[in-house]
């Protein structure tokens, strides 16, 4: 997987939640972003990056959940990211060539994605789907878009409200790795999810509330 912020690799999980907030959000999400292949994911979560007093205790917060899903899912990569999470399933959350059906395997992976993500009702939700660069750009852009949304609904009928959940979807454009092989194809058929702090955890975290 991508390392998830290049910049902030020799910080701690709620070091990387203040410092990215108190130089700008923004700015650091488009720079980050472009050094890891544009990945949109990566620039999302640190855009939502507050910083400060209230960017560590979001981060610690943050902390707690990300364990709790690398126990839950050992064949993920869970990367803290900012002041919140990127996840990516190694196996489980992949698509056969030109499917946006969920495998069996997925399924029981995202049920126990869904659990924790329920106890954390404090975060919103961010669902990228991509392709590999097998077929027309068009045609891609509307498979990831299947993708991202199979996923959604999944975790929506695991009693996930449908107003955590955002869908983006980019086809072929963001590969995590080179399509020289049918390997790296496989691996690029995913979607990926970001995990971060809704308005209300964020004024919570302000006011130091935050559990």
């Amino acid at each position: 997987m991508l390392v998830a912020a290049i910049s902030c690799k020799s910080l701690n999980n709620t070091q990387k939640g203040t410092g990215i907030g108190a130089a700008g959000g923004a700015a650091a999400g488009a720079a980050i972003g472009g050094l890891t292949g544009k990945n949109s994911v990566i620039g999302a979560l640190i855009g939502a990056a507050v910083g400060g007093s209230a960017g560590y205790f979001i981060g610690k917060h943050m902390d707690k959940q990300a364990e709790e899903l690398k126990q839950a899912i050992p064949d993920a990569t869970v990367e803290r990211v900012g002041e919140g999470i990127n996840l990516t399933f190694n196996s489980g959350l992949l698509f056969k060539l030109n499917s946006a059906e969920l495998s069996e395997g997925a399924k029981q992976e995202l049920q126990k994605v869904g659990g924790i993500l329920v106890k954390y009702d404090d975060t919103s939700i961010l669902l990228e789907g991509h392709t590999d660069d097998t077929g027309s750009d068009d045609y891609n852009m509307k498979l990831s878009e299947r993708r991202a949304e199979a996923v959604s609904g999944y975790l929506e009928s695991q009693k996930l409200p449908s107003s955590r959940l955002k869908t983006k979807w980019y086809g072929e454009s963001q590969p995590k790795f080179p399509n020289d092989s049918e390997a790296n194809r496989e691996k690029n058929r995913r979607v990926e999810i970001a995990i971060f702090a809704t308005d209300e955890m964020k004024k919570e975290a302000e006011k130091g509330e935050i559990k």
